[in-house]
């Protein structure tokens, strides 16, 4: 379940410079770490190779219709993103229609700011609720509820952090995870130095790999890592 109290990532789509940097200025305040895309192309990118809490889509943009940037994220994601749409159409048909092409929420601008944080805790705890407890990929396997996890049948002896970092990788397969992702998603605002990260990927490593002729963790250069399945 998200905590109020935690740091929620959020991928702000929206052309409007001045109304997207008051967006974001008002989320950064509220425990909110924002990206943020200027386009449909853009915002499309990124949600297909980061994981975010929330994605804010504004309909009327300048390159791509926001309706077929909704469609495409929800149908493209490894992880499916909530997504929260913001705009100054408000008629039954404009709403019907984000819905239909996968819409989770709606707001009509201007939006109050604090009622657009409300929306981003309860989409992204709701979120949280509906992902499925049990994750299987391949030869693994991950119980979220009783946090064990399990390769070719044989239990997996991990830390804490490490089946944190595990259930990263397994929701974004097959794309990989940005390291500053990871810092972001296990440790908040506060993470440690990258020797500590380095140090649970390896203990990571040993659990998931060393037992097993296929290493399935996979270093991906100045980026981070994934998952990759036996062939």
């Amino acid at each position: 379940m998200v905590d109020e109290g935690l740091t929620l990532k959020i991928l702000l789509i929206e052309d409007n410079t001045t109304i997207a940097s008051q967006i974001i200025e008002f989320l950064s305040s509220h425990q909110c770490q924002v990206d943020y895309a200027a386009n449909g192309k853009l915002g499309i990118e990124l949600a297909l190779n980061q994981i975010f809490d929330v994605i804010l889509l504004d309909l009327n943009l300048p390159d791509i219709d926001g309706l077929q940037v909704c469609q495409a994220i929800k149908s493209q994601a490894s992880v499916n993103p909530p997504i929260l749409m913001l705009t100054a159409r408000d008629s039954f048909d404009d709403k019907s229609a984000g819905f239909h092409q996968g819409a989770d929420d709606y707001l009509t601008k201007p939006v109050d700011l604090r009622e657009l944080v409300l929306r981003c805790q309860a989409l992204a705890r709701r979120n949280t609720l509906h992902q499925s407890q049990v994750i299987e990929l391949g030869p693994l396997e991950l119980d979220i509820t009783s946090q064990t996890a399990r390769r070719d049948g044989q239990s997996l002896t991990l830390t804490s952090v490490g089946f944190q970092l595990l259930t990263l990788l397994a929701q974004s397969h097959p794309q990989p995870v940005a390291r500053s992702l990871i810092m972001h998603k296990i440790w908040g605002d506060s993470p440690p130095d990258s020797d500590a990260l380095k140090s649970h990927i390896y203990s990571l490593r040993q659990a998931l790999d060393k037992p097993f002729a296929y290493p399935m963790l996979k270093t991906v250069m100045n980026l981070g890592y994934r998952l990759e399945l036996p062939q």
